[in-house]
């Protein structure tokens, strides 16, 4: 059985201009477009494609930030509409780009997915006691909060955030943008040893994620144009095309 599967499912903009009398529904703007592929427990997935092929948007699907303008999405064999979003959210956790940590210092931002869980206060300093050092997060870092921050310490930060919680699915978007390559190589090596935990990652570095992935799906114009095994994916044909289409882009 599937852990995660979609089926056909696109995504669209509704466009509304109004007038004095009412409102006029014009066309929306096609962002996903029939979109179908299974994700099976424990899978690591990248999901790459040029700026605006729909990478981010996929994501939030996942995890019903946003809502499919048409077709389904099934979770554990469940449809999506009938898991209530707040039970969701806490077994597909989502890692967003733009980090917030709302107003939060770095340590009670750690802590305060697992408090919404009701976890014991004993368990809640053991996990981010462990997290903080796996991901060699320093100390002096628990105090600050995200003024305080460089992007690419708030990025880990959030990071361990998503994955302190135990997530069944993992979701995350760019998630090395702003690290450097040892940074960046140690996160996916870590990663990559939380077997319990299926991860789909959105970026635009898949040369970083390629010897740890299972499986690569490529968009582009919101189309899923091929849904490949890491091994047969032709990494240096795939980084051509997408340079090629980010080109025409600027254009």
């Amino acid at each position: 059985m599937a852990l995660l599967k979609l089926e056909n499912v696109s995504l669209s903009t509704q466009l509304q201009q109004k007038t004095q009398k009412r409102g006029i529904s014009l066309p929306g703007y096609r962002i996903l477009e029939d979109i179908s592929f299974e994700v099976a427990a424990g899978d690591r997935i990248i999901v790459t494609g040029a700026t605006g092929a729909g990478k981010t948007f996929l994501l939030r699907l996942l995890n019903r930030l946003s809502e499919p303008t048409s077709g389904k999405i099934f979770f554990q064999n469940q449809d999506y509409t009938q898991i209530p979003v707040i039970q969701l959210r806490q077994q597909i956790v989502m890692v967003n780009q733009e980090v917030r940590l709302l107003g939060m210092t770095v340590k009670d931002a750690l802590a305060y997915p697992l408090k919404l869980r009701g976890l014991a206060k004993a368990e809640i300093q053991q996990r981010i006691a462990f997290w903080v050092e796996q991901l060699q997060i320093p100390d002096g870092w628990l105090e600050r909060n995200e003024v305080q921050l460089s992007l690419g310490q708030k990025q880990l930060v959030a990071i361990a955030r998503a994955i302190i919680t135990q997530p069944l699915i993992l979701l995350l978007d760019e998630p090395t943008s702003a690290l450097d390559v040892g940074t960046s190589k140690q996160i996916i090596e870590i990663l990559s040893q939380q077997t319990q935990t299926t991860i789909i990652t959105a970026t635009h570095q898949f040369e970083l994620f390629q010897q740890s992935c299972d499986c690569l799906l490529y968009l582009a114009n919101g189309r899923l144009i091929s849904n490949q095994p890491a091994n047969q994916v032709d990494w240096v044909d795939l980084k051509a095309k997408i340079t090629q289409a980010e080109t025409e882009d600027d254009f």
